[in-house]
């Protein structure tokens, strides 16, 4: 039974590890699913798990356990930087900027929060594990990766900041969902009143999302003019995908002449399509495109997927489908949402490309941007990699601070983050695919989330008893409380009171900020509609950077 007893206890045994760290997760994720008044605590279970085994005396050899924390967090930072890449920029457009300044304020105040605990303590707690209880009570795990890979470069040997992690953490997911119920009844919010101001909002404000209308043309000064130049002088984009012209249906471009009384099947965006009526003729209901005697060739409308690399990256201006192909495309759809086919619009791996033309034509588009199902399939390990080795390169970077101990660095947190966003948003600019299914990513991201979580589990175990509960636990889980409730609160009120914006919406703001799904779970259970969900996505890419990047700093200028 010598093989037993070196499985189980043989802390340098490959075997040993692997199996640990198998019944870790896998207890972990089990315990995960438990919920509590419709509220779980999801995979982050592995870590009371991993602490539990370490408290027991199961642990591994501190250099593996070491290098499986930093590889998971790794993967786990560069897969979210990646995923919310492209949205990360775009989030600070329009009422975007009013929503991500309050999360910034929530971020401020977490730290201010923090802070003025610290130095009311007089230093009771260190900085180090006042950090890893900020990141338990805004249940931000990066953040804790971060800091614990920033105390590794000032060479810290003081207990384990998961601890405080771990006993932030559970009254930080109930304390978020508190907040939101405390500010409906504190601002007197009316559930009703706020779903219909939404529906309204939505009404009045369209997006600018593709709009098909069919229209006559009876402006007399545009008899005689070519397509192209009626776009130009209008300044409006549109697509004309077809036109009936003396009773002939057929596919224009830039070079067709308009008469009077054509039919033109125009899509544009919702915003411009008054406009666009008023200059070149009204709206009409009375021409039958499907007529296939109208037709010189049998016109078809097919959604094409792009999965030829070589097209990553281009407009829809260079590659000439009107003039070289003769087809037309009227809109594009990238990761569940309808895009306009405007010129300038670059085409990315993964699209789903709708084109109005003759089959025959439509095939040779087809075969140009690829349509092959299969490729998308396979995930692009290269551009995974090549990101990650640039992201460990620049974030290795020493940027020195007048004032600081040592140099800044982003370290294996703040680095590949940067790098991925980078990526996520113009990849296609260096001819890199970025695509990824939402399965792979996910898959990629959760593995490395409880990697790292068992592995800072597991090496925090051994002391957890008499730090945690014959220390002082207890006032790590009050600290983190205040931490959690009170930047909300203040938040909340202005947010409802100086600005108005919407308690759905506030809802969304309020999770993403604290990058909570559990919170975003119940807002939208309580919701019935997107709102939350906007909210949440418009401040969760800045907010995530956020947490990664003040936990880092918070640790070299206040622990160093």
């Amino acid at each position: 039974m010598n093989w037993l007893q070196d499985l189980l206890t043989n802390p340098n045994s490959i075997a040993h590890i692997v199996a640990l760290y198998a019944f870790v997760i896998s207890i972990g994720v089990l315990l995960g699913k438990i919920k509590v008044f419709g509220i779980s605590l999801g995979v982050t279970f592995v870590l009371f798990v991993g602490i539990l085994a370490g408290h027991c005396g199961f642990t591994g050899n501190t250099s593996i356990l070491s290098f499986i924390q930093d590889f998971g967090l790794i993967l786990f930072v560069f897969c979210i930087g990646l995923q919310v890449g492209p949205s990360f920029f775009s989030s600070f457009k329009k009422g975007g900027i009013r929503l991500n300044l309050l999360a910034m304020g929530i971020v401020a105040l977490n730290i201010a929060v923090a802070l003025g605990i610290y130095f009311i303590l007089q230093g009771r707690i260190e900085m180090p594990m006042i950090v890893g209880i900020l990141c338990g009570a805004v249940t931000n795990t990066p953040g804790l990766g971060a800091a614990n890979e920033a105390l590794q470069q000032l060479s810290y040997s003081g207990p384990e900041i998961a601890m405080g992690y771990a006993c932030a953490y559970p009254l930080g997911v109930m304390g978020i969902i508190l907040s939101l119920i405390l500010l409906r009844y504190i601002c007197r919010v009316d559930l009703e009143k706020e779903q219909e101001d939404i529906r309204q909002n939505e009404e009045a404000n369209p997006h600018l999302k593709p709009y098909n209308i069919t229209i006559k043309v009876q402006n007399e000064a545009l008899s005689g003019k070519k397509l192209g130049n009626v776009q130009k002088f209008l300044g409006r984009d549109f697509v004309c995908s077809r036109i009936l012209q003396d009773g002939h249906v057929f596919i224009p471009n830039t070079e067709t002449v308009l008469r009077m009384g054509d039919g033109l099947n125009i899509v544009c965006a919702v915003d411009d399509s008054e406009a666009i009526e008023t200059f070149i003729g009204p709206i009409v209901d009375d021409i039958d495109w499907d007529n296939e005697g109208r037709h010189d060739k049998p016109m078809v409308s097919r959604r094409i997927l792009v999965t030829q690399p070589s097209i990553n990256g281009k407009t829809l201006g260079e590659l000439h489908f009107s003039s070289m192909y003769g087809v037309n495309v009227t809109r594009i759809n990238r990761s569940g949402m309808d895009l306009f086919a405007a010129r300038q619009l670059a085409l990315q791996v993964g699209d789903r490309v709708t084109v109005v033309g003759p089959l025959d034509a439509i095939e040779r588009v087809a075969e140009l941007l690829g349509n092959q199902l299969k490729r998308l399939d396979h995930p692009n390990i290269l551009t995974i990699f090549i990101g990650i080795f640039v992201g460990i390169l620049f974030g290795s970077l020493p940027i020195a601070i007048p004032g600081m101990p040592t140099p800044v660095k982003l370290g294996l947190a703040g680095g590949p983050l940067i790098i991925a966003i980078l990526i996520g948003r113009f990849g296609h600019k260096v001819k890199l695919v970025t695509y990824t299914t939402m399965s792979a990513n996910l898959m990629l991201r959760e593995v490395g989330l409880v990697l790292f979580l068992a592995s800072v589990g597991i090496k925090a175990g051994g002391n957890f008893w008499q730090t945690v509960v014959e220390g002082d636990g207890l006032l790590y889980v009050g600290v983190g409380f205040l931490m959690t409730i009170i930047p909300i609160l203040i938040i909340g009120i202005i947010a409802r009171m100086r600005h108005p914006v919407n308690y759905f919406t506030l809802m969304g703001l309020i999770a993403g900020s604290n990058t909570d799904p559990p919170a975003l779970a119940y807002s939208n259970q309580t919701a019935g509609n997107d709102a939350p969900a906007v909210g949440y996505s418009t401040v969760y890419p800045l907010t995530m950077f956020l947490r990664i990047l003040t936990a880092q700093l918070l640790i070299l200028l206040m622990a160093g």
